[in-house]
């Protein structure tokens, strides 16, 4: 498995890990961690060195976001534990995935601000989602999904 930042221009399974960045622990360091023993391929929006400064950084990131979610043959969510941090964008890239009907694995732990929000819509737009309340069976779930797609 490998974990970028770069440009994946690559073959073979990709796993996006959409979700919670701002605010929040670092989920996705978990779950490439635990889905290591497998021949995927993870993009991970997170930036181990992110350009603060630079007025280009923002743009070039929500670019690599796009391009790399429609690349990925799996896009996992998590919403982690907040009371204040909403991560609108996240949430604004669930919606649009909803739409296009992509394969998604979705959890938000019971904790975050706007899990009712996300189970409620989730229900009606793609009822045959399961959302799952630990990072664990969001986990287990990504496994089941990429041995489902092989």
């Amino acid at each position: 498995m490998l974990a970028i930042e770069e440009e994946f221009v690559g073959s073979g399974f990709c796993l996006f890990l959409a979700g919670g960045i701002s605010k929040c622990p670092d989920w996705q360091k978990t779950v490439t961690a635990a889905l290591d023993d497998l021949d995927v391929t993870v993009c991970n929006p997170r930036r181990s060195n992110s350009p603060l400064h630079d007025p280009n950084a923002e743009t070039a990131q929500v670019g690599w976001e796009y391009r790399h979610l429609r690349r990925a043959d799996l896009v996992v969510f998590w919403f982690p534990e907040s009371s204040t941090s909403h991560q609108p964008i996240a949430l604004y890239e669930l919606g649009r995935l909803v739409g296009e009907g992509g394969a998604l694995v979705v959890g938000t732990d019971p904790g975050y601000v706007r899990r009712t929000n996300v189970v409620a819509q989730l229900s009606l737009a793609r009822p045959e989602l399961q959302i799952y309340t630990t990072l664990q069976d969001t986990i287990e779930a990504s496994r089941t999904a990429i041995r489902a797609s092989r």
